[in-house]
């Protein structure tokens, strides 16, 4: 017998069922519209580390471009659902989660993993917007050249070499050191004051400072990630020159031979040097971390050349150094770095994370130090090793980069020309 209570929790049933039916066909998920943003992650202290980024349709599917001067960093994992928004970097496990107001705008978080450790910074971007920092008074001084840069934190005190490009307002400009670079940095001059900024997913950086004159800056601040400060001045000098740092190491290094086993990141095969596919051929070992933005544009350019000077007796074997010693976290990191830059060559899981103090000796006890990430090590035909170039200066340092090609080619072929 059916009764009226029965009959009523069938139509409350029918009622949350069309409730349900109406939401999912109903209320479409956010979609972003096709055009120019100015993003700004706001840091603990209240300073905001601004950059731009376009977004466009393409192959049926929503994708962006972090914009840093020069560089257009595809960005191609953008998932929407309902009025929240998805955004998935492709490398250094960076991402955001917003939601698209009524005002068409994004405000939400940039979300960053170092391992167990998650980073949570307030994000917002404003559409429509092209402008990084705001222009209001005529640059006092054309800063274009090479400057020596003293960076003060506490203690500790570092030099680097800058580079600057302006015209009008616009500037460009790299940092860079024989370890690395800090990547792309884009801004403006306004007055006597400069901004500068880059955002990769990895590096979050804000320069600003006073410009004294044409060969003079002081009263610098630089702003890194969540919580970073440096104070930091600069003077003109357009002879100054990075340290050459192709061959670290490499006088000293006698007869030593590298010998490692470790698992491969894709399959998990062990994987040794010794291994036949590597006696009698030029290898380069590649010492790097899927957290290491100069490791990014080391692994691009030394993917490249592998994939055209592979059959012709040259290898490379990448040995990943992650936030955690754990395999499948490792692993897990590595995907998306790999598939991005295309990797062909094995890159080995050491399963021992990038903060352990002891980290050479249990991995690569045959040289003295892993003084840099990333480094590379160079193997000839008969399996010594031959030179260690500590450090990387990536495409956004201009001649530097042209510079390191040209030597690194040259060196290569010297090693594939001499006989086993």
């Amino acid at each position: 017998m059916i009764t009226i209570n029965f009959l009523r929790k069938i139509f409350l049933l029918a009622i949350i069922l069309l409730l349900g039916l109406f939401f999912v066909f109903m209320i479409k998920p956010a979609m972003l519209p096709n055009g120019t943003w100015r993003a700004a992650i706001q840091r603990e202290d209240g300073h905001r580390i601004v950059f731009n980024f376009v977004t466009k349709d393409s192959a049926g599917k929503k994708i962006m471009y972090v914009i840093n001067g020069k560089e257009h960093l595809l960005v191609d994992s953008i998932i929407s659902r309902g009025d929240s928004v998805f955004i998935q970097m492709p490398f250094f496990e960076s991402g955001f989660a917003v939601k698209l107001n009524a005002d068409g705008n994004l405000q939400g978080e940039w979300i960053k993993h170092y391992g167990k450790r998650v980073l949570r910074l307030p994000f917002e971007a404003e559409f429509n917007n092209k402008n990084r920092f705001k222009i209001t008074e005529a640059p006092v001084a054309n800063i274009s050249g090479t400057w020596v840069s003293t960076f003060t934190s506490g203690n500790r005190t570092s030099t680097f070499v800058t580079t600057f490009h302006q015209d009008g307002h616009h500037l460009s400009g790299a940092v860079l050191d024989p370890t690395g670079d800090f990547r792309f940095l884009d801004g403006i001059v306004n007055g006597d004051s400069l901004k500068l900024s880059t955002f990769d997913g990895g590096n979050a950086y804000l320069l600003t400072a006073k410009i004294d004159n044409s060969n003079k800056i002081s009263g610098g601040k630089f702003y890194a990630g969540a919580t970073g400060i440096s104070e930091w001045t600069s003077e003109r000098n357009d002879t100054a020159k990075v340290t050459d740092n192709f061959n670290n190491g490499g006088e000293s290094l006698s007869d030593a031979h590298l010998d490692f086993t470790f698992p491969d990141s894709k399959s998990g095969k062990m994987i040794s040097i010794n291994d036949d596919r590597f006696k009698g051929k030029v290898v380069v070992v590649q010492i790097l971390g899927s957290w290491c933005p100069n490791c990014m544009d080391e692994t691009k350019f030394l993917s490249d050349y592998y994939n055209k000077n592979h059959q012709r007796g040259f290898e490379v074997i990448g040995l990943a150094y992650e936030r955690t010693p754990d395999f499948k976290a490792s692993q897990k990191a590595l995907m998306p770095f790999e598939k991005r830059l295309n990797v062909q060559y094995p890159i080995l899981i050491t399963g021992v994370a990038v903060g352990d103090p002891d980290l050479t000796q249990k991995t690569l006890p045959q040289i003295k130090k892993i003084s840099a990430f990333p480094t590379s090590i160079f193997i000839d035909k008969k399996g010594k090793i031959r030179k260690i170039d500590s450090g990387f200066n990536g495409p956004a340092t201009g001649e530097y980069y042209t510079k390191f090609k040209k030597e690194f080619e040259q060196f290569v072929e010297k090693l594939l020309a001499e006989k086993e």
